[in-house]
């Protein structure tokens, strides 16, 4: 018999074990099936609340269809759960044989059952199929991951959009496969990312001029101004501070939540962090040095006799210099454009999201969430991690290893 006649004269069958979780329950159920000439085609186990759902797609012989099914009654009854059989001569195509996949991440304090409802209507309607459906994380966020097949990735991200904004849904969307897995650079924007204040904020109060300067920051975030031509009117109006305002101002500063869980993760599996800042160096490295970050680039404020002169030094690190710093530390760790993760929230940082491989807005003006392929509004760092397909339990196992 050829192989494609002895295709033609076998059953796909479905089974679904639904029950309260028992050891015991899944080798009982395979030890039942052993007996025959089965193949596994494909699994998929998943406990909520102590109740047991597992499903079974297996390839048999029709002529065994009638035991198959009477041992699986009789098997239910043993272990005290429901169990429901499909038997049919259709082919029926394994998630495993299917390209083209795609990851639909779904993030919010609160997911509600309209969310999924409408997120899922969406999916359909630019073609998909949900494949599977899981849980990634439950703290800080609760992030949904929905499998997709015979879908496009631009079509997802402009249908899901509206849906997300109506429930206060974080959406990231990707393609599947290695790559998604691969060593990555993640850089990120500092102040009102890596760290919760903006620091010529700071600055700017502690000289008495901070709503001036709050004025302009605004202005050159909202991208209104040229940031270099700001960043120096800025500047200049610290000229005749002492230095010692400079570590006044670093003792305000604090890192946005989830940051050191952030990086601590991804050096751990062998990701490269890097730090771009339209701000200031003698800010920024310490901070960098504290978190092990080996790759930074930021802008100097010039210091005469301990006093700040209203100049710096150097070339301005602006929107193309953040851009080119990204690509700069990727050639440094040998790391391809398409794994890059760019991760900002100003204007400043529209170029560095434009050329990274993947481009996070987090907490972002409106013009970077439009420009950016994924964006976080709620306050945690580390949900970038559910974004990469890293679940929340990996993440506390990893933690408590410290």
């Amino acid at each position: 018999m050829d192989r494609n006649n002895r295709v033609e004269n076998r059953y796909t069958g479905l089974i679904l074990l639904s029950g309260i979780d028992a050891p015991g329950i899944s080798s009982a159920l395979f030890t039942t099936l052993e007996p025959f000439s089965i193949t596994v085609l494909d699994i998929e186990q998943v406990v909520i609340r102590s109740r047991l759902i597992l499903t079974v797609l297996i390839d048999l012989d029709p002529a065994h269809a009638a035991a198959v099914e009477a041992d699986l009654i009789e098997c239910a009854t043993k272990l005290n759960v429901d169990i429901a059989t499909s038997f049919s001569s259709e082919t029926t195509e394994s998630i495993a044989q299917k390209t083209g996949l795609i990851h639909v991440i779904a993030l919010s304090e609160k997911i509600t059952p309209g969310a999924i409802a409408n997120l899922a209507s969406d999916i359909a309607g630019t073609g998909g199929n949900i494949e599977r459906i899981h849980r990634s994380a439950s703290f800080p966020l609760t992030a949904i991951e929905f499998l997709v097949s015979d879908s496009h990735l631009d079509s997802l991200r402009k249908a899901l959009g509206p849906t997300a904004k109506k429930y206060g849904v974080d959406i990231a969307v990707q393609i599947s496969g290695l790559n998604r897995f691969a060593r990555k650079l993640v850089v990120m924007d500092v102040d009102s990312t890596l760290i919760a204040q903006e620091v010529i904020d700071l600055l700017a109060e502690a000289s008495e001029v901070g709503q001036e300067v709050r004025e302009i920051t605004e202005a050159a975030m909202r991208g209104e101004l040229d940031f270099e031509t700001s960043l120096r009117k800025r500047v200049a109006m610290l000229k005749g501070q002492p230095e010692s305002i400079i570590t006044q101002v670093a003792k305000d500063v604090t890192l946005t939540p989830g940051a050191k869980t952030l990086i601590r993760t991804l050096k751990k599996l062998g990701h490269s962090v890097g730090l771009v800042s339209g701000g200031f160096s003698q800010v920024v490295d310490p901070i960098a040095q504290e978190l092990g970050i080996d790759h930074v680039r930021s802008n100097t404020l010039e210091i005469v006799d301990g006093i700040i002169t209203g100049n710096l030094i150097g070339p301005i690190i602006d929107r193309a210099g953040k851009a080119l710093a990204l690509k700069e530390f990727a050639t440094l760790e040998s790391i391809s454009p398409a794994n890059t993760i760019a991760i900002g929230d100003g204007a400043n940082d529209l170029d560095m999201i434009a050329a990274a491989g993947l481009g996070i807005a987090f907490n972002a003006k409106p013009a970077v969430q439009e420009a950016a392929q994924s964006a976080l509004n709620a306050p945690y760092l580390d949900s970038v991690l559910f974004i990469l397909g890293i679940n929340r339990e990996d993440i506390e196992e990893s933690e408590r290893d410290i």
